[in-house]
């Protein structure tokens, strides 16, 4: 089992498909190659708008220039497990990213290097019973069980979200049973319309990582982040704060 101490800072940056330049100058010589060997038009647009809002974080954090030659030298790379791994200057930063993508939607979670880190977008729509038996535990389905026919949509996208969020931190992704994973919601029945706070969850997984983190929702997305040590609550990255910390 991993064992870590203290809490760490979190921060994070969205960014959509209206961000995104229509040119390709800001990816580095490697990410252009891969770029290239993509078939399909949605994987390229989620890879690219993934990209893009993860590099246009670091650049924010460590108070780098977002100009195209700039961002050429931020390059993220997937390490030996899949997670994505952050390079400035062909170098490995002191930083751990985690990213998704939904629906023209991305998002970048950002904390200091070696800690465990995941996050998550999910779409609030409509899943069916099966959905429900076949990735939920059954603690997780009495909730959903007794909770309002008409909230249960967003329940389950959170739960799931959650889920998704702790298998990024595993570096796992659905290679685990979703099931082995236990969604804790503290407080999911105060969410109101609109852009909620962050409010806390926990994700015990049954190989003995716990991890704690944020969940927030509006009334059409859901965003969760989980991490260990324990996170603070996702700081909203913005362009000329100084967040820097040491690269290396």
């Amino acid at each position: 089992m991993r064992r870590w101490s203290g809490r760490m800072d979190t921060y994070w940056l969205e960014q959509t498909e209206a961000d995104l330049p229509a040119h390709d100058d800001w990816l580095s010589p490697n990410e252009a190659a891969l770029l290239g060997r993509m078939r399909f038009a949605k994987r390229r647009a989620d890879w690219r708008l993934g990209r893009w809002t993860a590099k246009r974080a670091a650049a924010a954090y460590l108070n780098l220039p977002a100009d195209p030659r700039a961002l050429r030298e931020i390059e993220v790379r997937p390490a030996t497990s899949g997670a994505p791994e952050l390079l400035v200057a062909n170098r490995r930063a002191a930083i751990t990213i985690s990213i998704s993508h939904r629906a023209g939607i991305a998002a970048c979670a950002l904390a200091t290097r070696d800690v465990a880190l995941g996050c998550d977008l999910e779409l609030i729509e409509p899943r069916d019973a099966g959905f429900v038996a076949d990735y939920f535990t059954a603690e997780e389905q009495a909730l959903i069980a007794r909770t309002p026919e008409q909230d249960r949509p967003r329940l389950v996208t959170l739960l799931w979200s959650a889920k998704e969020s702790a298998l990024k931190a595993l570096r796992e992704g659905l290679r685990v049973d979703t099931r082995s994973l236990a969604v804790t919601l503290p407080d999911h029945k105060h969410a109101h319309t609109g852009l909620d706070p962050w409010r806390s969850l926990q994700v015990r997984y049954a190989g003995g990582e716990v991890f704690r983190g944020w969940w927030q929702s509006t009334d059409e997305i859901v965003r969760t982040l989980v991490g260990a040590p324990d996170p603070n609550a996702p700081v909203l990255l913005e362009e000329g704060a100084f967040y820097a910390q040491p690269v290396w």
